[in-house]
């Protein structure tokens, strides 16, 4: 659950001589709007089984499917900032809802992964256009300093329900009406919005609106897509040839070109003189590697429950629901913390707490006593919460209140970027221990073991092809496969966030009697 402080970056927005009648439902119609944005990020996650199961996905595949949405939306959101304060917020906030309603329908109805892949590049492309404009809006219409401090924390607190809710309310649809259902709910939601957004929002520009730097755009999402995509295809095929080797040395020379002509331009897309500041970057890789292990956590673990465990997918969504409130509770005592012991040590015990809980779930954690998984989830939940909130605290509070627009762009992009990466590293590594633990298996055809290998649901499938004993043996071999799959990225997210905690204690040093 990200801090109620947490803004998106924006332009010196217009000024309007009263407060706008209509503020408070102009209010109601972006949150509803981030809600969706939020759910979209998780809730595919239950849906992931039967999904497969249908489109007969790829392990690299499966991973572009789940994690493309939230990278796209990292790699878009400032620039469509940047351009709503040029053509109008209003036109582009208006202009992500439908980009959104007809990307949601796509995806509902995609018959190939490629469909789907591309679907959610699209939905990922509007929930930029609706994310990037929304807080400038909502200063715009909120004149009075309270009322806005109110309005942007229930407006940021949609998100963190909408990804929260996303994994149960996945499982009560996939259950009833199949996969496709988590996107086609959006629809109705989206045609509402568009409704009646277009009569109460109001057109809003910055007179003097920043470059927009094409370039720059280019260079960092060809440069992300790039290493991801060399990532991922190491996984797969468990080794670097000449091809993946300069597809990811080729992103990172772009995302060091990126790097080096924002730090030369006069206004340039991400302010990376920010990072001199060591509370500053400290604080972001807090939130990259906080919210990021927690969203591949609620993606794993729903993986895990259903294909080891043998859970349906509304059962592993209400699974889930201790974590999800471990969030909040995490989240919502975190100022407390904060006064108590500081940002520093508060940061320092969340991380800590997290990286425990996630080292105890893969020592015993087990499927079939789910009764030894609740521990682990609310301390994880409890830990992720306070990172969230903190590290976006610590973003804000590091840089000076001229510069908080900039700070918050790097804050926001952080959080998606987070949750991109967090699939895409540890589902790479769990890519590759799945198809190394899995044993010979005598009788297989090399298609039908290619199959078996690709991924779980692979697996299902050959096993649906050959009589039960057959069919058992495979399935067997993919769970216990499975499970030591998730075991390994369990402990290594641990690793990391163990890592991470070090550099609050040593970076975040109190200033002005903080602690």
């Amino acid at each position: 659950m990200r801090n109620s402080g947490a803004l998106v970056p924006v332009a010196p927005p217009v000024e309007s001589p009263g407060p706008y009648q209509r503020r408070w439902a102009v209010l109601a119609v972006l949150s509803t709007s981030l809600l969706l944005c939020g759910i979209d990020l998780t809730v595919l996650h239950v849906a992931v089984p039967s999904m497969s199961r249908e489109l007969h996905p790829s392990g690299v595949q499966l991973l572009w499917i789940v994690d493309v949405y939230s990278l796209t939306l990292a790699s878009l959101l400032v620039t469509c900032g940047t351009l709503g304060d040029r053509i109008g917020r209003r036109r582009m906030v208006l202009g992500g809802f439908a980009v959104f309603g007809l990307a949601s329908a796509a995806a509902a109805f995609s018959t190939t992964p490629a469909e789907l892949i591309a679907a959610r590049v699209a939905l990922g492309i509007g929930a930029a256009m609706i994310m990037a404009s929304t807080v400038a809006i909502i200063r715009v219409v909120f004149t009075d300093g309270r009322e806005r401090a109110v309005a942007i924390g229930l407006w940021t607190a949609a998100h963190s329900v909408g990804a929260t809710i996303g994994p149960l309310l996945g499982g009560l649809v996939t259950e009833r009406w199949g996969w496709g259902a988590v996107f086609l709910v959006n629809v109705p939601m989206v045609l509402v919005i568009l409704a009646i957004g277009a009569r109460v929002i109001p057109e809003s520009r910055n007179p003097t609106p920043r470059r927009w730097d094409l370039a720059s755009v280019a260079l960092s999402i060809t440069g992300l897509a790039g290493v991801v995509y060399a990532l991922n295809q190491a996984g797969e095929h468990l080794n670097v040839d000449a091809a993946i080797l300069l597809t990811g040395l080729g992103g990172a020379l772009l995302l060091y070109l990126f790097i080096r002509r924002q730090r030369r331009l006069a206004e340039p897309l991400l302010d990376f003189a920010l990072f001199a500041d060591r509370r500053f970057s400290t604080a972001t890789v807090c939130v990259i590697s906080g919210f990021g292990s927690y969203i591949a956590l609620l993606f794993f673990l729903t993986q895990w429950l259903q294909q080891v465990g043998g859970y349906s997918p509304l059962t592993a969504g209400l699974a889930l629901m201790p974590l999800a409130a471990a969030n909040a509770v995490g989240a919502t005592t975190a100022p407390w913390l904060s006064a108590r012991w500081g940002n520093r040590w508060s940061l320092t015990g969340a991380l800590t707490l997290f990286a425990a809980a996630l080292a105890v779930l893969a020592l015993v954690g087990s499927t079939g006593q789910y009764g030894s998984l609740i521990g682990p989830m609310l301390a994880a939940g409890t830990g992720a919460g306070v990172v969230m909130t903190l590290g976006a605290d610590s973003i804000m509070g590091a840089a000076q209140p001229e510069r908080s627009g900039e700070a918050a762009a790097i804050q926001e992009t952080s959080f998606e970027l987070g949750a991109g990466l967090g699939v895409a590293v540890l589902g790479t590594v769990l890519t590759a221990t799945y198809r190394l633990a899995l044993p010979v298996l005598p009788g297989l055809s090399p298609d039908r073991r290619a199959t078996v290998e690709q991924s779980f649901g692979g697996a299902q499938d050959v096993g649906d092809q050959l009589g039960r004993p057959a069919a058992q043996e495979i399935l067997s071999a993919a769970q216990h496969a499975y499970d030591l799959g998730f075991t390994t990225v369990a402990a290594l997210a641990a690793v990391g966030l163990a890592l991470t905690a070090v550099l609050p204690a040593l970076a975040l040093r109190p200033r002005h009697g903080d602690e």
